[in-house]
């Protein structure tokens, strides 16, 4: 991989271009990371690629090693892993709450104590999802809920 940088007074927005002889998952996963700083993530659905603002996402399941973005209207396939996506969502307000999802905090509707210290989450789409127990207390805490 070649990285070449110039340096223009004259350029009024940053542009970056990538030159490749086919679109292969490992690009997949770098122009990933650059839509991140837009606050946008990237979804198949159809055959299409969909750029999403990160702040429609509600959730992420991960479902026999495949990841699905699910919005409120929509559920896209992402190319990238849950702790791939957990790493690059965590400062946008994603958190995980058991080894198969990733909830976006800012949409969670209510929580509910469930059997064995695990959480009901009610999410604004109305889905509802189990925090495991091992991510309970850290989702509490990082609500201020005890």
């Amino acid at each position: 991989m070649k990285i070449e940088i110039l340096v223009d007074q004259d350029v009024t927005d940053l542009e970056i271009t990538v030159i490749c002889k086919q679109l292969t998952p490992r690009i997949e996963k770098i122009l990933a990371s650059l839509r991140m700083i837009n606050n946008q993530i990237t979804g198949k659905k159809n055959g299409e690629i969909h750029l999403l603002d990160i702040a429609r996402v509600i959730y992420i399941e991960s479902v026999d090693r495949k990841c699905f973005i699910y919005t409120a209207d929509n559920m896209y396939e992402s190319e990238l892993r849950l702790y791939e996506l957990e790493q690059q969502l965590a400062e946008y307000g994603f958190f995980r709450v058991s080894k198969s999802f990733l909830i976006h905090l800012q949409n969670i509707q209510s929580l509910k104590t469930d059997i064995n210290r695990k959480l009901r989450i009610t999410m604004s789409n109305g889905e509802q999802i189990i925090a495991s127990r091992q991510y309970a207390d850290a989702l509490k805490k990082r609500l201020g809920v005890i």
